[in-house]
């Protein structure tokens, strides 16, 4: 919106020109989500206590360190969120479908979250909504995306890091992969969201790897460069983003140890599934194994630690996901957070190696 009414007006005002280059209104939509979010936040939280909303309950099998986390507001994800939208809204191209299928995950699935978090908060019992509903609303909501970017005439092809010819044309079948990547994404992110600034952080760091991916994928002579599928429009993705990346870090001065706020459902299903659409739309979703390197470790050590259990009656993990493991192993809580956050940014540079090491 507001970039096209300032844009509108260069050939009066030539300093607006620059509103035409996605990189200057990255770092605008960066600017205006830290502030949105570092201003709202705590009056987020105060409005929460005031209405006498009860906050997180915690689950009965956890960690015993977590008892002092009852009680701490959630569903901060909201201001992010919202943020993010206010950005996008006022900085993007509205005019890119890209944009808009990107908004609709982040929207929708943070629907969903809110209907789980509101649950949990209202019964304070830790299994809010059933994991079938959530599951099947997931997969109608990224099928809805899949469908549209399949019938619209999307490039179906899957590209693998190291590889620079080597795709494989998925047909029919891009539509069932986008849903797996999608609601794989946002439901790994969800299961790292358990320690205070551990999920935003590495959401932060794979954003920002997207973020250049984006950039550098819809740029046709750059693309061509470095052997990706070229993407118009993709470039409009960094606007939202840097917008989470900024929103990451305002709500990281309230949710770092020990927290003051919790995203919830509502922002761990949301930025997971966003982060899982954009990695589909820029053609880079094998890729997101590596920079999302942490949320599939997370996502696995719970499916070993179920089906071993299952299976043979031995759990492999003290705990799973894995973080609670290397808790229950007496590492600290700020430890194993910043231990993880720097095990993410080390992926997240790998990732960025493959644009060369092809």
């Amino acid at each position: 919106m507001l970039y096209y009414f300032l844009f509108s007006l260069h050939e009066k005002y030539g300093f607006l020109n620059v509103f035409r280059y996605q990189t200057f209104r990255s770092m605008l939509a960066f600017l205006l989500t830290f502030i949105l979010v570092l201003i709202f936040q705590p009056y987020f939280i105060k409005w929460i206590q005031k209405r006498g909303i009860k906050g997180q309950p915690i689950r009965e099998h956890g960690p015993e360190s977590h008892a002092i986390k009852k009680g701490v507001p959630t569903m901060g994800g909201l201001v992010i969120v919202l943020s993010v939208l206010i950005s996008t809204l006022l900085l993007a191209d509205l005019s890119s479908k890209l944009v808009w299928c990107s908004l609709f995950i982040l929207v929708s699935y943070a629907t969903l979250g809110f209907l789980d978090d509101w649950s949990k908060v209202t019964k304070q019992d830790t299994k809010g909504v059933s994991g079938k509903f959530k599951l099947f609303w997931q997969i109608i909501l990224a099928g809805i995306v899949a469908f549209i970017l399949y019938y619209s005439g999307f490039d179906t092809s899957l590209t693998f890091p190291f590889f620079k010819t080597f795709t494989i044309k998925l047909g029919l079948l891009f539509i069932p992969f986008v849903i797996l990547v999608v609601v794989g994404t946002s439901n790994s992110v969800n299961l790292t969201d358990g320690l205070d600034g551990l999920a935003i952080g590495s959401v932060m760091t794979v954003a920002a790897t997207y973020g250049i991916f984006s950039y550098l994928v819809g740029h046709s002579v750059i693309s061509e460069y470095l052997g990706f599928i070229n993407v118009t429009g993709s470039g409009e993705l960094c606007i939202i983003l840097a917008s989470v990346v900024a929103g990451g870090l305002g709500f990281l001065w309230y949710n770092t140890f020990p927290a003051q706020v919790f995203m919830g459902d509502l922002g761990a299903l949301s930025l997971g599934g966003l982060l899982g659409i954009v990695a589909v739309l820029v053609k880079h979703e094998v890729l997101l194994i590596i920079a999302g390197g942490i949320f599939v470790v997370e996502a696995l050590s719970v499916m070993i630690q179920v089906y071993s259990f299952k299976l043979t009656g031995k759990r492999v993990f003290k705990m799973a996901p894995i973080h609670h493991h290397f808790e229950l192993k007496g590492w600290a809580e700020p430890k194993v957070i910043v231990r993880f956050w720097i095990i993410s940014i080390v992926l997240a540079l790998i990732s960025l190696t493959t644009l060369k090491l092809r």
